[in-house]
């Protein structure tokens, strides 16, 4: 039944959906969440997390974080030299994931330390997503963005919070899910369909930048007449605007 709730924080968080062409097509890299997080476990989902005080305030704040949790989850750090190259493996800072992800070691001193720069400048803000209200536990305010991957870089989950990594087509995975082959949460869905219509990197991020700030999606909670969750009702629903917020 449902239950009088009080309202939740929200979170700040973010993500980040890296890209690369393949003679398939456009791929998109994914992490499957271990079975005892406590959010969103067992899904697949991009790269991201909370934002951290250290990583900044506002706009800044997002996008670096995005690029520590990319570091921490996937291994890859999206940082560049000083003629604006992506760093490969092999490189000394690449030498201090396990540091990051415990906290001793801030990203941004380690990129200064080794005269690089996170690329902050690289990495597009194409959507916008908050947890609905109603929402028991936990709740995020989440922008994703996207990158072409680095392409002297090897991508390889932490084995921590995330226990299975893989490149896929969007449009593979969004056949997945529908199959219940793989788990997904909806701003996911939202972001594979959208780059389910690109064929190659550079198209995406040419959209991704055209974006500027997206619209924010908040969906709302449905209930049946019983009080039991029955489902989301996004912006883009007819019924919307008639479905009042739980507080």
């Amino acid at each position: 039944m449902r239950m009088a709730q009080s309202e939740v924080q929200i979170r700040p968080a973010a993500t980040v959906m890296l890209l690369r062409d393949t003679a398939d097509g456009l791929e998109v890299f994914m992490l499957r969440r271990h079975a005892a997080m406590a959010f969103a476990a067992g899904m697949y989902v991009f790269p991201g997390g909370r934002v951290d005080d250290a990583d900044g305030a506002g706009d800044e704040g997002f996008v670096v974080a995005a690029i520590r949790e990319c570091y921490e989850e996937a291994g890859i750090l999206l940082a560049v030299d000083s003629e604006g190259g992506m760093v490969s493996d092999g490189h000394p800072a690449l030498a201090h994931r396990i540091g990051v992800h415990d906290g001793t070691v801030d990203v941004r001193a380690l990129v200064a330390e080794h005269g690089l720069r996170l690329a902050t400048d690289q990495l597009p803000w194409v959507a916008h997503w908050i947890t609905p209200k109603g929402e028991a536990t936990r709740r995020f305010d989440t922008r994703f963005y996207m990158v072409s991957s680095p392409t002297g870089q090897t991508s390889h989950h932490d084995d921590t919070e995330t226990v299975a990594s893989m490149w896929v087509r969007p449009s593979d995975a969004i056949a997945d899910h529908a199959a219940g082959t793989l788990q997904l949460m909806p701003p996911t869905i939202w972001c594979l369909r959208e780059l389910a219509r690109f064929t190659t990197a550079d198209e995406a991020m040419a959209w991704g930048r055209s974006i500027g700030a997206p619209d924010c999606v908040l969906p709302k909670l449905v209930y049946n007449t019983e009080g039991e969750f029955a489902g989301l009702v996004f912006p883009w629903d007819s019924t919307y605007a008639s479905i009042a917020d739980p507080y």
